[in-house]
């Protein structure tokens, strides 16, 4: 991508302390691609050669300071959005329309939709306006309203439909000046992290992706993604996952 830039260049994973952005991280630094690759996460701990940076996703604010501390670095030609939560404090994934509740919904949306655009809202305009420019969130199939056909896990599949609109308008308004530049979704499988282990039982082993398998593969379909895929949800097998 550096190539592109005609340029030295800087990549941004943000959730680099979970196990997809960790292992966005270690090989992002494999590839040497990039003049400095920055790890936010919202302790800011290091992460090998990476440059670390402490952000809370739901603080504007503190995405503000963090993007601002990126003036003097190499222009970023790949930010990747690596945040997202199924379950933790105060969420559970519901399993019927009874569990439904107000206060877990509204945190669904905020770590899941309103993170992202946030991010999104600071970061898309440094990108440069000229060459390629990738910037992608982690999204996920359920997020599909055409391909929901099991229901449950409301808060989460509600909250990554909203990602995924929200990726597709932001896109739009991409393109307008920085017509090079792409904006997507990616969905990237049953990846073996916290988030996925309580799920996993019905998971076929060639189905469950380590996280370094699932970073490579992801990285690859950003390296083959073109503007005319600009807003689309696209998996880890590169194929487009339906609205």
């Amino acid at each position: 991508m550096s190539a592109d830039a005609g340029g030295p260049s800087a990549c941004l994973v943000v959730g680099a302390s979970g196990g997809i952005g960790r292992a966005l991280v270690a090989a992002l630094l494999k590839t040497g691609d990039h003049a400095a690759v920055h790890a936010w996460s919202r302790t800011g701990e290091p992460s090998g050669a990476a440059v670390p940076g402490a952000v809370d996703i739901t603080d504007e604010a503190s995405i503000a300071r963090a993007v601002a501390a990126l003036a003097d670095a190499p222009p970023l030609r790949l930010v990747i959005v690596a945040t997202g939560r199924l379950q933790g404090p105060g969420l559970v994934p519901e399993k019927t329309w009874r569990q439904l509740d107000s206060e877990a919904l509204v945190e669904s949306f905020r770590l899941n939709a309103v993170g992202p655009a946030l991010l999104a809202k600071h970061l898309l305009p440094v990108l440069p306006r000229r060459g390629r420019a990738v910037f992608a969130a982690l999204s996920a199939r359920v997020g599909s309203i055409g391909d929901n056909r099991l229901g449950g896990w409301f808060g989460y599949r509600a909250s990554k439909a909203a990602l995924n609109q929200l990726l597709r308008t932001l896109a739009i308004e991409l393109a307008r000046t920085r017509p090079e530049a792409i904006c997507l979704g990616l969905h990237p499988g049953t990846v073996d992290t916290g988030l996925s282990r309580p799920f996993q039982g019905g998971v076929p082993d060639e189905r469950l992706f380590t996280p370094d398998v699932a970073a490579r593969r992801l990285l690859s379909v950003i390296a083959g993604a073109t503007p005319a895929e600009t807003g689309r949800v696209l998996a880890w097998d590169g194929s487009v996952v339906p609205p």
